[in-house]
């Protein structure tokens, strides 16, 4: 299986968390789409990372603690053009449900972040 079908497999994992998160925090709590979503993004930015390092770049070599933050530094990039477009996507067209949002979002970020995580942390 290609690394990037792997990190496609991983994607939608975080997607999940993020979306599947979102969703709840949405009907349990007050936060709203733009708070929550913020919560929710964090979350599925920890499981990617911990699933792109075991399922598909491996260690790269690095202290945890420093692929952790190089992961952080590119996952933060790409999470704020993520939301970004979630929240352009959500301004533009308000009756649009914040979980298709995300989804429109989460392809929109997920190209700049392989090529993050595969050239600035992973790489061999």
């Amino acid at each position: 299986m290609s690394r990037f079908l792997r990190f496609a497999i991983v994607g939608c994992v975080g997607f999940a968390v993020d979306a599947g998160l979102l969703a709840v925090l949405l009907w349990a709590t007050p936060l709203g789409p733009f708070l929550g979503r913020l919560v929710s993004i964090a979350c599925g930015l920890t499981v990617t990372w911990l699933c792109n390092r075991t399922l598909t770049f491996g260690p790269s070599g690095r202290s945890r603690l420093r692929e952790g933050a190089r992961y952080g530094g590119v996952g933060i990039a790409s999470s704020i053009a993520n939301y970004l477009v979630y929240s352009g996507v959500l301004l533009a067209v308000p009756q649009t449900p914040p979980v298709a949002a995300v989804v429109v979002a989460s392809l929109a970020a997920m190209i700049l972040s392989y090529l993050g995580y595969s050239r600035l942390v992973f790489d061999r």
